[in-house]
């Protein structure tokens, strides 16, 4: 099983290039939990709400796991958990990050913000682009720092869908276990 995670900040295209992966590729895409959550609980999220959130994701990876797909595509996965907790509350609980670690992750699409509008769905929070570009780097400096492989993507829509689907498609059908970090 190779896993693939979609990462970056709101409004960069996360979901809906992870159903192009898919509908390319095959697969099963597991999507963003908390956007379950917040639709089911009606309300902005706390900090009491963040191992629920997190568990949530959690549950949902390992459940996709279990039927050991060939291809496994994370629409997230705890790295935007951890960001968020410390963006909105300034502080993150532990075992998350360690959690994160613990996992393997084969390859991570880092999601530029530049190029791209802002979209408001009702649960975005993050509408300027330095904000944004910040969420970016704090995602590139943890990954790196971390040692995870990642592939950073950028361009207008169209850029970045043709990049992600030749990125997935020369890492699939190669032997090693992911591109280089760039």
């Amino acid at each position: 099983m190779k896993v693939l995670v979609l990462t970056g900040p709101e409004s960069s295209g996360k979901s809906w290039l992870g159903e192009a992966i898919q509908s390319t590729f095959g697969g099963v895409l597991v999507g963003e939990y908390v956007r379950h959550f917040i639709e089911q609980e009606q309300r902005d999220t706390c900090y009491a709400d963040i191992t629920a959130i997190a568990r949530g994701q959690l549950a949902w990876e390992d459940a996709a796991r279990a039927s050991r797909p060939e291809l496994l595509i994370l629409d997230t996965h705890l790295l935007s958990n951890l960001l968020w907790s410390h963006e909105l509350f300034g502080d993150c609980p532990a075992w998350i990050e360690q959690t994160l670690l613990e996992r393997d992750y084969h390859l991570h699409l880092l999601l530029d913000p530049v190029a791209v509008p802002w979209v408001d769905d009702g649960q975005r929070c993050q509408p300027q682009l330095q904000q944004r570009i910040k969420f970016y780097q704090d995602c590139e400096r943890w990954l790196r720092q971390h040692k995870q492989p990642l592939q950073c993507i950028q361009g207008d829509w169209s850029q970045r869908h043709q990049q992600v689907l030749r990125s997935v498609g020369d890492w699939l059908n190669s032997t090693a276990p992911g591109p280089d970090q760039q």
